[in-house]
């Protein structure tokens, strides 16, 4: 009886100093407010409902959140695009889980967590280019025409991976890259792995990985942060919670559920 007595005061000892954190920290007191993308994405969000808990990144708040002493209904979404939310300026969300990869330029207009996620790359193709020759080696993948998201970190990857022979070709967002691969304008372009299952999945007509690059083959390797407004008093909050997952392996298990389909995809060499 005294051990159950034990672990339930220590139990109640971590919610009260979580909830001592957040006190007055998120945009409506009591309430976590969280964003993510409008659609959000397979593996990240399961069926764009991330109130379901289903997917990496919506399991990755709900666990978040009960670190920092919100319940599940005390957790409310929103949605914003991309580029409006990494923007300068006053947030409508106390943080936002969209893929966003932590860069010196980007941490000049908004706040990152602590990484929650360490994406390996993939090139995702055609069948056809597949057909036509294309492997998964880096001599091979320099000889492509490729594309790229402009405002994303693609283009520096590009270089650092793989250095193709040609520049690649630029568009607005990375509907427009995967537009100009269905149309035949470009043979191939990097996404993180999950992404690049999707789009091969469900986006591309006969879309296809090639391969992909290890998290720990690029000098710099693509790592995700949840995004806050400047200057956000939540943050040291969120990273505490953010370290408590990872030391106690729940973030793992996290992971091993939502992502364990990017598997099987070959490495480049």
């Amino acid at each position: 009886m005294r051990v159950l007595t034990t672990l339930a005061a220590l139990l109640l000892a971590t919610t009260a100093s979580a909830e001592t954190c957040a006190t007055g920290k998120t945009l409506k007191e009591g309430v976590l407010t969280v964003a993510t993308g409008n659609p959000a994405y397979f593996p990240w969000v399961i069926d764009d409902a991330p109130e379901s808990g289903q997917g990496f990144e919506a399991a990755v708040a709900y666990a978040l959140a009960a670190e920092m002493g919100f319940g599940a209904d005390q957790v409310e979404w929103t949605r914003t695009s991309f580029d409006q939310a990494i923007q300068p300026g006053a947030k409508e969300f106390d943080i936002n889980l969209q893929q966003y990869s932590i860069t010196p330029e980007r941490e000049e207009m908004v706040d990152f967590s602590d990484p929650y996620y360490t994406s390996a790359m993939a090139v995702l193709t055609t069948k056809s280019v597949v057909e036509a020759g294309a492997s998964a080696d880096v001599a091979s993948l320099k000889s492509l025409v490729w594309g790229a998201d402009a405002n994303t970190t693609a283009v520096p990857m590009l270089t650092d991976l793989i250095a193709p022979e040609k520049a690649p070709l630029l568009y607005d967002d990375n509907a427009d890259v995967t537009a100009a691969m269905q149309a035949g304008q470009i043979d191939a372009a990097l996404f993180d792995l999950p992404t690049a299952l999707y789009l091969s999945a469900v986006v591309l007509n006969d879309g296809a990985l090639l391969g992909q690059f290890p998290a720990d083959r690029s000098e710099n390797p693509d790592q995700f942060g949840m995004l806050m407004e400047k200057g956000s008093a939540l943050k040291e909050c969120v990273n505490a919670a953010l370290a408590s997952l990872k030391d106690s392996g729940k973030l793992a298990e996290i992971e091993a559920e939502w992502m364990q389909a990017t598997t099987g995809v070959p490495l480049i060499k």
